[in-house]
């Protein structure tokens, strides 16, 4: 797969026009490696620099790894594909299956961040984390409520892109 660099803000629109049909957000700590599909994202300049946000509930095996590790990737599959592999992601717990071997994806290791992403057309975000904020339930609009019946709140990882790529088909 050939990783073509690009400028991460130059390709946020298609970025945030594929994220509700699902992205993949990749983390490695020591020899374990996962991806989970993720839906809700924010991307923009926080600190004069690019930033992605991801949201990651502590109910996920994501969470384990991703508390571990300095950093995390973004994989956001050309629009309409990858549905099948991203509803599998979303599905299953990568602390009980390989996500990668059970969807026949393959981590594809990128410069400068020990996460990989994964190997499919489309657009590549490598990620340093540099501020991990937890949900404050008292500070939310109560109208969110619903979206949190287990009361299991995201936390909000702030990651400076420090790699952006494309990849074709």
């Amino acid at each position: 797969m050939n990783l073509v660099p690009v400028p991460p803000l130059s390709v946020l629109a298609e970025v945030m026009e594929q994220l509700p049909r699902g992205a993949f957000l990749t983390v490695k700590h020591k020899n374990r490696v996962n991806t989970m599909t993720i839906g809700w994202a924010l991307a923009g300049v926080a600190w004069s620099r690019p930033v992605f946000t991801v949201l990651v509930r502590p109910t996920r095996h994501t969470y384990k790894l991703i508390e571990q590790t300095p950093d995390f990737t973004v994989s956001v599959p050309l629009k309409g594909t990858f549905a099948k592999e991203l509803a599998y992601c979303g599905s299953h717990s990568g602390g009980s299956v390989d996500k990668f071997a059970e969807c026949g994806l393959e981590a594809l290791p990128v410069e400068g961040c020990l996460s990989p992403v994964v190997a499919i057309p489309g657009l590549h975000f490598a990620c340093r984390t540099n501020l991990r904020a937890p949900m404050d339930p008292d500070r939310m609009d109560p109208a969110l409520a619903s979206i949190y019946p287990q009361k299991d709140y995201h936390t909000f990882y702030h990651g400076e892109i420090v790699g952006a790529w494309r990849a074709e088909a």
